[in-house]
């Protein structure tokens, strides 16, 4: 489970501005701390995605950007970060989002080396390699899957699995036309971002009614789930597990039950799982205080089907960049070795 204390952002409250739980991350954990499903030791600390690790996908020219306020304000969707120093919105705003980038990018070789890794940031399917937006202003999934392609041996095809209640456009125009990625949407047709370009990219696209509630909804999932893997063989799944689709979510639209999330997630590790495919999980969206709460009991309800393996839950890593996790096991030393 990776994770830093750095994920959350505070600031004069201007987080509460979104409608998004800028702390939610850390709630999470202090659940699973307060079930004693894990300690401090048992985390894997996420450390901020470099500018280096970052031009594995974006443009210097999206990157100079944010040196913008008001261009962070537009993407975060809080107007006025607009009008704060570009180095308070660095520090305050686009390092917690750099810091979740980085335990994506860490979760991903995670779960190669250990059949599963759960990020309990990231998830930001609305950014692109050169644009941003929806409070999306790295593609963290984008860069997971690159830095896997690139880097770690016997990776070469990968899936999306993205249960958000939004499309992910993000991940989808970056690998429009790369057939080694698999995409699979979920999503409210009706809301944000409604882009039809984007939508080519889905090999399997699940669009959704306003109100869809548990029994459909879980039954789509089950089905085009095992259509997904069934039909393209990844060597990795990055599963992006947004909580938006919860009934009641200011902006998902859809009605799925604090349960109905527990079990979506239950059928996509098992369907996982049961193939021997690492996964990677993100957290995504989630626009309500009780998120936390499922987001937590979601991973005890995976811990006690035995879909997580507790013993090998996580290491110290002391890499000052996301390149580079090191002293987890004789696996991540050599991957550690073969980047230097």
């Amino acid at each position: 489970i990776v994770y830093s204390p750095d994920y959350n952002i505070t600031f004069m409250g201007l987080e509460k501005l979104h409608p998004f739980d800028a702390g939610k991350w850390g709630k999470v954990i202090n659940f699973l701390k307060e079930e004693k499903l894990i300690a401090d030791d048992l985390i894997v600390q996420a450390r901020e995605a470099t500018d280096e690790d970052l031009l594995v996908v974006h443009t210097r020219r999206y990157l100079n950007k944010l040196k913008w306020s008001f261009v962070v304000a537009t993407i975060t969707e809080i107007p006025p970060v607009a009008f704060l120093p570009n180095f308070v919105v660095q520090r305050k705003v686009l390092k917690p989002l750099r810091t979740q980038t980085g335990g994506t990018i860490m979760a991903g070789k995670l779960a190669v080396d250990r059949g599963w890794a759960i990020n309990v940031g990231g998830g930001f399917h609305h950014c692109s390699s050169d644009k941003g937006g929806g409070f999306c202003a790295y593609a963290d999934i984008t860069l997971a899957i690159k830095f896997l392609f690139e880097r770690v041996q016997g990776v070469s095809r990968a899936t999306i699995i993205d249960l958000d209640a939004h499309q992910g456009n993000g991940h989808e125009r970056d690998f429009m036309d790369d057939p080694r990625v698999y995409i699979m949407d979920a999503y409210n047709r009706y809301i944000y971002p409604g882009d039809g370009f984007a939508k080519r990219a889905i090999k399997r696209k699940v669009e959704l009614e306003w109100g869809t509630e548990d029994t459909e909804y879980l039954q789509k999932v089950h089905t085009h789930v095992e259509g997904a893997l069934n039909e393209f063989k990844p060597d990795v799944i990055v599963y992006n597990a947004g909580t938006d689709i919860l009934d009641g979510d200011p902006l998902g639209g859809l009605a799925i039950s604090p349960q109905g999330i527990v079990k979506r997630d239950e059928l996509v590790f098992k369907a996982a799982r049961s193939r021997r495919i690492p996964i990677l999980m993100v957290t995504s969206g989630g626009y309500q205080k009780r998120t936390a709460r499922i987001i937590a009991d979601s991973i005890l309800n995976l811990h006690s089907l035995g879909l997580l393996d507790r013993e090998r839950a996580a290491c110290a890593l002391g890499s000052s960049s996301a390149i580079v996790p090191v002293h987890c096991n004789s696996q991540i030393k050599k991957l550690q070795s073969n980047e230097s």
